[in-house]
């Protein structure tokens, strides 16, 4: 054993003691070359990276160490190992680093997706969706950011793959004509359900519509209760709660954009003094919006547009306005209230519907008393429609 040893061990003490080293140094280059590659403010959420590229980098140097010492100690027992590591160091040469190179920039580019993807979704969604509440605008770029992520991975751990694959040696144009062949049964099979995604991706991005909004989509209004990129869910009036696909949406009308709109019509009778009337609106208008309560709700004061529209029984007055978001059926539910108010103050007639009958001439209209059951008649009767008794008597 000690002969061994005096024989051997200065070429295993310089094997462990060059493994080390490299070991050291590469680990030392590499974590110094993260840090001037990769910016500042990513580098702590990197930490995993800089583990992985850490480990990565032991798992070599213990390699090449094994190599190094068992080159040293095989050869004494007569054994012959050139021929077996110049088959393994070729191979590694020519096949095993570029196969760790692919695995590494593989991973490496998951995880700058994963620091990367997030910043520029918010910037994106944060431009396109200027007075949108904070959280809303967080929960989108959270629903994009990761969807986003996991096509990515998905789409690199496939390419990787393949390219592995490729470098050990396999024929990888079956396995594309399969996996397109799949890819073709899939897409036929699951449309309605990729339509539904990226329907739900542009919604999303676009900043269509959000929680909170009252919209109109697949002919269905109501408060949406939730949106993500598979469905839209919305709440109607009388408590219904309605899920929709985004595949079916082809239009979408938002009541609540940022700001809403009061848009009523008021009927007055064909007899009133126009100018009145939009005197006594503007100003009903006017107090509304300087009202403490509704003040902070009213962005625009509600005043009359035009005369919209002669109608059967009464002349349409148009009033428009600007509220908060959402706002616009409170308002406007106080401003009828209060227009009705100022109208009985001011004599000023609603008229509602009714019919009047016209007979033709009216000095024909007096109907003919019966002489023998004094009943009245139609007008041009020859006989009562009573007793039957002549009229012309």
């Amino acid at each position: 054993m000690w002969e061994w040893f005096t024989a051997n061990g200065v070429w295993l003490i310089i094997a462990l003691a060059l493994g080390l080293a490299l070991f050291f140094l590469l680990r030392r280059w590499a974590l110094k070359a993260i840090e001037k590659i990769i910016p500042k403010e990513w580098q702590k959420q990197l930490k995993s990276a800089q583990r992985i590229a850490t480990w990565v980098i032991l798992t070599l140097g213990v390699v090449v160490t094994a190599l190094v010492v068992t080159t040293v100690i095989i050869p004494s027992y007569g054994v012959d190992i050139n021929p077996a590591l110049e088959a393994v160091g070729g191979w590694f040469l020519e096949h095993g680093v570029l196969i760790l190179v692919i695995i590494l920039l593989a991973y490496m580019t998951y995880k700058m997706a994963k620091v990367v993807m997030p910043k520029l979704v918010a910037r994106l969604v944060t431009s396109r969706g200027k007075g949108r509440r904070v959280k809303d605008v967080q929960k989108r770029s959270h629903t994009l950011s990761r969807f986003l992520i996991s096509m990515i991975g998905v789409v690199v751990v496939i390419v990787a793959i393949f390219m592995i694959l490729s470098e050990i040696g396999l024929d990888i144009t079956p396995l594309l004509a399969g996996a397109g062949v799949v890819g073709i049964a899939v897409g036929f099979g699951a449309q309605s359900i990729i339509k539904d995604f990226l329907t739900g991706l542009f919604i999303v991005l676009d900043d269509y519509y959000s929680k909170g909004d009252v919209v109109r989509v697949a002919g269905i209004a109501g408060l949406v209760e939730e949106v993500n990129l598979r469905r839209t869910i919305l709440r109607d009036l009388d408590g219904i709660v309605h899920i929709i696909p985004n595949g079916e949406i082809s239009v979408a009308s938002n009541f609540t954009r940022n700001w809403s709109r009061v848009n009523i019509n008021i009927p007055v009778a064909y007899g009133e003094d126009l100018d009145k009337v939009i005197a006594v609106i503007n100003r009903v208008g006017q107090e509304l919006a300087e009202d403490e309560a509704f003040a902070p709700l009213i962005i625009k004061a509600p005043q009359v547009l035009r005369v919209d529209k002669f109608g059967d029984s009464a002349i349409e007055i148009k009033v428009l306005g600007e509220t908060q978001p959402i706002k616009q059926w409170d308002v406007m539910g106080e401003l009828r209230k209060r227009i009705k108010k100022a109208f009985d103050e001011e004599g000023i007639e609603i008229p509602w519907p009714h019919v009047k009958l016209y007979f033709g001439d009216s000095s024909l209209n007096t109907g003919v008393t019966c002489p023998s059951c004094s009943k009245a008649n139609m007008p041009g009767s020859k006989f009562c429609s009573h007793c039957g008794a002549s009229l012309s008597s």
